[in-house]
């Protein structure tokens, strides 16, 4: 259980080390696509553990902790048999932090420069000063807060800092206020998963008569029980009688000896922080992005607002424009090419493959009309529809950074659809074979009519000059010249009568084929600027939910 108190178990630091980097990773996958305000305990954990870690292991931090009257100071004292801290009856007691540090003071310099203790707030208990032996406490740095219920409220924001930075609490609570709400709601709840790293003391024992010290002491605990903090030692001092320490001092010596608090401490904010992440976190595991069918709204939409249909529509008349002009009459084709080609209006490639401008070759920028409001509206609920369904499983503030993501790249989305339509090739470079052979023909029959024609006049001309008449072979009864005439004139319009089906077959096939060919395209569009984002946000849920179970105690 993540919440049970450790007592004696020893935290591994590779597996602390290895937690706090699962923490970094979450922030990795997590920052951009969450609220900054919620990663900020995150953040922190992760700079103060390394700073922490980065600082002496061989120092223990403990500080005790208070309200005025609670007697912290009579007991900071008492333990460092020393008079350091000021002890008086005035609201607030305590100021300003105390620090004593027993034995050498490498290392503990750089730990309270880092926790912003005064140097000349400052003290040290040598082991053997007035014939004390302090070598047990050799590596404590304890430390006496200000009094968290002082009038002065840099006095309250200065035991707050204090306290996430210590390594292990002792709660200090005298007879007369150890029930009082602001310790317990505002201090000791909050402790609940720090519980290996947290002592609770009844100072002022001696205030009490000894019939009524185990009631109130079983009082206190059930208090303690109620905030969650069943298991923490809770011992009655008293820091006038050297012997109303020992107990307390006991229990310093061998939070010194293991040599653990720090591990500890840190330890239980990583289960602070993964149980605050939890929410943001849960357990799904969605798809790596929308099903088809939304991806198909989304092309369709895509396509839509890109202008496929009117292209589309361009290229079946110019394949009809374009076949007429070289499949139809050769007397009438040059009217049929005075008449603009559909595509070279909306500057897209013409006859040959070729632009209307060369220029436009180099920036693609065609003429399709601007999408409708309908058509724009349609996009913005094709990629809503993308976002919602990419996020349908993930929990609270995830599908808002996949909604943020699927739009981030709406802006560009116009001008990349006009360069995808620009320079998709619609099949219109080239003429087909049978455009080559029914033009043939169609000069072979009109040659045919000029030649009967041609013959028919010269011999008109003769007879109007009193010369001898042509004597003009005959099919049956009709001279050939009349034969080739009507008979060409006949047969072109037969050909083009017999063509002009195939042309509009082939005109439905050229926009059918150039419709998936922009689909495609529109597609990968689709996919490049609005998908490629949802799966980012995805991926790095991905990442943070693996990281945060990674950084769970295992």
């Amino acid at each position: 259980m993540r919440e049970a108190f450790r007592g004696d178990q020893r935290v591994d630091p590779d597996t602390l080390l290895a937690r706090l980097d699962a923490v970094r990773r979450f922030l990795d996958a997590a920052d951009g696509h969450l609220p900054d305000s919620q990663l900020v305990p995150a953040h922190t954990l992760v700079e103060r553990a390394g700073t922490r870690l980065a600082l002496s292991r061989d120092h223990t931090v403990v500080a005790l902790a208070g309200a005025t009257g609670s007697g912290k100071s009579s007991l900071f004292n008492a333990l460092a048999r020393l008079e350091l801290s000021p002890v008086g009856v005035r609201r607030p007691t305590t100021g300003v932090t105390h620090a004593c540090v027993w034995g050498q003071q490498e290392g503990a310099v750089r730990l309270l420069d880092w926790v912003g203790v005064l140097p000349r707030h400052r003290f040290v208990r040598e082991s053997a000063l007035d014939g004390d032996d302090e070598s047990a406490l050799h590596g404590l740095v304890l430390l006496d807060l200000p009094d968290f219920d002082s009038v002065q409220r840099s006095h309250r924001m200065e035991v707050d800092r204090l306290l996430g930075l210590v390594d292990q609490v002792i709660w200090v609570v005298d007879p007369q206020k150890y029930a009082d709400r602001v310790i317990h709601t505002g201090y000791l709840r909050e402790f609940h998963r720090h519980r290996d790293v947290t002592l609770v003391v009844l100072n002022q024992a001696d205030r009490l008569p000894p019939a009524e010290l185990p009631r109130v002491l079983a009082d206190l605990r059930r208090l303690l029980d109620a905030d969650g903090l069943d298991g923490v030692p809770l011992l009655a001092t008293t820091a006038i009688d050297p012997a109303g320490i020992g107990d307390l001092r006991a229990a310093l010596e061998r939070t010194v000896a293991e040599r653990q608090a720090a591990l500890r401490r840190l330890a239980g904010d990583v289960d602070t922080v993964v149980s605050e992440l939890d929410d943001l976190v849960g357990s799904a595991r969605p798809a790596g992005g929308p099903d088809d069918a939304t991806v198909d709204g989304l092309t369709r939409a895509l396509a839509g607002a890109a202008g496929v249909p009117a292209v589309t529509d361009a290229v079946q008349r110019a394949y009809r424009h374009r076949a007429v002009a070289s499949t139809g009459w050769p007397l009438v084709r040059g009217w049929r090419r005075l008449r603009p080609d559909p595509l070279r209006r909306l500057h897209l490639p013409g006859p040959g493959g070729e632009t209307a401008d060369p220029a436009e070759s180099l920036v693609a920028a065609t003429s399709v009309p601007d999408p409708t409001a309908a058509q724009r509206s349609a996009l913005g609920l094709a990629i809503r529809a993308v976002a919602d369904r990419a996020a349908a499983e993930l929990p609270a503030d995830w599908p808002a950074a996949v909604t943020t993501a699927a739009r981030s790249r709406l802006g560009d989305l116009p001008d990349e659809l006009d360069r995808a339509v620009a320079g998709t090739d619609l099949g219109m470079g080239h003429r087909p074979v049978w455009w080559r052979v029914v033009g043939a023909l169609q000069w072979l029959v009109t040659l045919a009519a000029l030649v009967g024609l041609g013959w028919l006049v010269l011999g008109y001309a003769l007879r109007a000059l009193g010369l001898p008449k042509l004597d003009n072979p005959a099919v049956g009864e009709v001279p050939l010249p009349t034969v080739l005439l009507l008979g060409g004139l006949l047969a072109g319009l037969l050909i083009s009568a017999l063509t002009r089906p195939v042309v509009r077959w082939a005109a439905r096939r050229a926009r059918r084929r150039a419709e998936r060919r922009l689909t495609a395209a529109v597609a990968t569009v689709g996919d490049e600027y609005v998908l490629t984002p949802v799966r980012v946000v995805l991926a790095s849920y991905a990442e943070a939910r693996d990281a945060l179970k990674d950084a769970a105690r295992r």
